[in-house]
């Protein structure tokens, strides 16, 4: 395991604008575990070419895992894994219509050879993704594995032994 100093980055990468008041949660997270992170708006119908050159370009450009917010058709995160080899995780997004069940179907139903792991709808899907990264991270960072350790030895520890 690497004992280096951190070097590992999630990209965090949405539909649109409106996405980020789910996805503002996988930032936070990643702030609290100190692992860089960066935030985009490609999408996937409507910035096409943007979508290509982020995917063509993200081992190039050092980003170790990459969390797709998406709502709707959900086809974000599936077109981004279809370009990469980088770990892609999709996060649904609550949509008025379907309350987000299109876009979990659109993202857990990805065809056999191009994963993507799925999450949860809405801002709990965004916390894990964010933990899910970082646990993929912790494989080879230390540092970021004990982060891991602390956060859930303080998640064991808000849980009352008895209801008030």
């Amino acid at each position: 395991m690497s004992q280096k100093k951190n070097t590992y980055k999630v990209s965090i990468i949405m539909g649109s604008q409106s996405d980020y008041s789910t996805m503002k949660h996988c930032k936070k997270v990643l702030d609290i575990l100190k692992i860089k992170s960066e935030t985009n708006i490609i999408s996937a119908h409507r910035t096409p070419k943007r979508l290509f050159k982020f995917a063509e370009n993200a081992e190039k450009n050092k980003i170790s895992v990459i969390i797709a917010g998406a709502g709707g058709s959900a086809h974000l995160p599936g077109m981004i894994a279809a370009i990469t080899k980088i770990p892609v995780i999709g996060v649904p997004i609550e949509s008025k219509k379907l309350k987000g069940l299109d876009s979990l179907l659109s993202i857990a139903q990805m065809p056999k050879g191009i994963p993507v792991g799925t999450v949860a709808i809405g801002k709990d899907g965004a916390i894990n993704s964010a933990l899910y990264a970082a646990s993929i991270i912790a494989l080879n960072d230390i540092k970021v594995r004990r982060k891991l350790d602390l956060w859930r030895k303080k998640q064991t520890k808000s849980v009352k032994l008895k209801p008030r």
